[in-house]
């Protein structure tokens, strides 16, 4: 994740962290990617049940739940572990979150336990009742996703009227005081969307913003043609950087982010590089103290039936099962080829992504590279940098 506002417009410096001790426990919630500690935001896919069929969902979800999935005691049991672990955040997310009826009491025990607790949701289904209910919990954050305005978005979720009813949802939250944000997945197919969606942000007075880089997975891996050009890719960077400048300039609280194209680190640091070489090297102390993708080390996903992953788009790859060990004992062993390797990417990186310089603060998203190459440790078919820019040339 790259925290856009944070970095460029001068809202967090090397001694911020320094100042936490960058200890996971202590560090606000705006600043846990900044942790020494290696304690993963687990994103839990608690159903596949969803009400929507989105054309790009990573966890094909589905009408009706699978067999088997975690029962509620199951839950409690994962929960305390994550707890005792030291886990900072646990995502409640699917399919769609709020069609398991106990989300509201696991969020609380998630909550009683000590655990940040959010929610990723399409937003469809949050009425007046749903968000009393979510403040009642003390969810610290809804992420909504929206990919588009109405026409595109509902083309997306193949439902009319998907917007109306997730932009209710956004402005419910905002009149319960629920701390919420617009989730956005890039495409051919809604980037050009994307000035006019800041201004329903703006008009809103939505304060988050964060953009997600497609990947090749689930639904989406029959959009690999519908990824967007790598010279469009640079100029959507571009537009969010001036953005955040601008709601900066203007006293705006909004904060921009990107997830899951690591290399919009490195196009950040070498921008600020050419206007400001001084922040320019705060700026890279701070990606260094985040890293890079950080799938099965910095963020982990527990599926609907137990199965451990390396983040959410690992879905056909299992490091074991809590219902057989504990989550913390599965992610502390690096036993496993692929944990080692994802902790360990110098190792195992080969073309360009084995290549480049950057791998401390980037080393490509695996997923992506299995898509396109066959081999998670191949080149991020998703890099816009060039080869002079990643010091191959």
């Amino acid at each position: 994740m790259l925290g856009i506002t944070k970095l460029l417009c001068d809202k967090a410096t090397p001694a911020d962290a320094i100042r936490y001790s960058r200890d996971v426990t202590k560090l606000p919630a705006d600043m846990l990617r900044f942790a020494d500690d290696a304690k993963p935001i687990v994103v839990w896919n608690m159903t596949r049940q969803c009400n929507l069929h989105c054309i790009h969902c990573y966890a094909h979800a589905k009408d009706l739940p699978d067999e088997g999935e975690l029962s509620t005691d199951e839950a409690k049991a994962f929960i305390d572990d994550l707890a005792d672990f030291g886990a900072p955040v646990i995502l409640f997310s699917g399919g769609e979150p709020l069609m398991r009826e106990d989300l509201y009491e696991l969020g609380a025990y998630a909550t009683e336990k000590g655990l940040r607790a959010v929610i990723s949701t399409n937003g469809t289904l949050i009425d007046e009742a749903a968000v009393k209910k979510i403040k009642e919990v003390k969810f610290q954050y809804v992420g909504i996703s929206i990919d588009g305005l109405a026409e595109t978005n509902d083309k997306f979720r193949v439902h009319k009227g998907a917007f109306d009813e997730a932009m209710r949802g956004v402005q419910l939250c905002r009149e319960f005081g629920v701390r919420t944000g617009i989730r956005f997945t890039l495409t051919k197919l809604n980037y050009k969307d994307l000035p006019e969606i800041m201004k329903v942000m703006e008009e809103k007075g939505v304060p988050r913003f964060c953009m997600y880089h497609l990947v090749y997975t689930g639904r989406g891996s029959s959009m690999v043609e519908d990824d967007v050009p790598a010279d469009e890719k640079r100029k959507v960077l571009d537009f969010l950087f001036e953005k955040a400048m601008e709601y900066d300039r203007n006293n705006m609280d909004v904060e921009l982010l990107t997830v899951d194209n690591h290399c919009d680190n490195v196009y950040l640091y070498l921008s600020v590089l050419k206007e400001d070489p001084a922040r320019a090297e705060e700026i890279m102390e701070l990606l260094k103290m985040q890293g890079g993708n950080g799938s099965g080390y910095k963020i982990a996903d527990v599926d609907n039936l137990g199965n451990v992953h390396a983040d959410q788009f690992w879905s056909h790859y299992t490091f074991g099962n809590i219902r057989e060990r504990k989550f913390s004992e599965i992610w502390t062993d690096l036993s496993d080829p692929v944990m080692y390797g994802l902790r360990n990417k110098k190792e195992v990186l080969k073309g360009r992504c084995g290549d480049c310089k950057w791998q401390d603060i980037c080393g490509g998203f695996r997923v992506r590279a299995e898509a396109i190459h066959g081999d998670i440790w191949h080149q991020d078919p998703a890099c816009y940098l060039t080869d002079e820019e990643i010091g191959i040339a």
